[in-house]
């Protein structure tokens, strides 16, 4: 599945919002970023591994910030945006998409963790343009299936549930 080559640069950009609901979603768990970060270097050399958290203003989330930061992940937040009349908007695909395209030239191998289907134009640009192997990890059942066309490899987390989750 996934090429390993021990020489290879590799950064892990992780989209927390999209693997949380679709974790809950999908089986009422909590993801295993711990599993996730190993499944994703193996015995490669991490050169970056960044997590995009919305801050929601929730008691148990600068535990959880922490606990990324522990596990090895730099985190970056933002505030969940709310409008007039209620609406709720909070997501980073701005923001990781241009942290891929700046760390490109320092990575050989870049690893989404998302489902996505909005960065399959950014897959194909890493790919295409920057040269930079691409491989998505998320669940399968909820992930774009045009998204794991455009990605050179993809590691389907629902294969190894006991791995990727944590139950409460």
């Amino acid at each position: 599945m996934t090429v390993n080559f021990r020489d290879q640069r590799i950064g892990v950009f992780v989209d927390v919002q999209n693997m949380y609901y679709s974790a809950k979603n999908l089986y009422n768990a909590k993801v295993n970023f711990a599993q996730i970060l190993k499944a994703a270097v193996g015995d490669r050399s991490l050169i970056r591994a960044i997590t995009y958290v919305i801050k929601a203003d929730v008691k148990e989330e600068q535990n959880f910030f922490d606990a990324l930061e522990k596990i090895g992940f730099e985190v970056k937040a933002k505030d969940l945006q709310i409008f007039a009349g209620g609406a709720k908007k909070g997501d980073w695909d701005i923001g990781l998409a241009m942290d891929t395209i700046e760390l490109a030239h320092r990575l050989d191998t870049i690893v989404i963790v998302s489902g996505d289907g909005d960065y399959v134009p950014l897959v194909e640009h890493l790919r295409h343009a920057l040269g930079c192997r691409i491989e998505i990890i998320a669940f399968g059942k909820s992930s774009s299936g045009l998204l794991r066309e455009a990605c050179d490899s993809f590691l389907d987390m629902d294969s190894d549930k006991r791995r990727f989750l944590i139950f409460r």
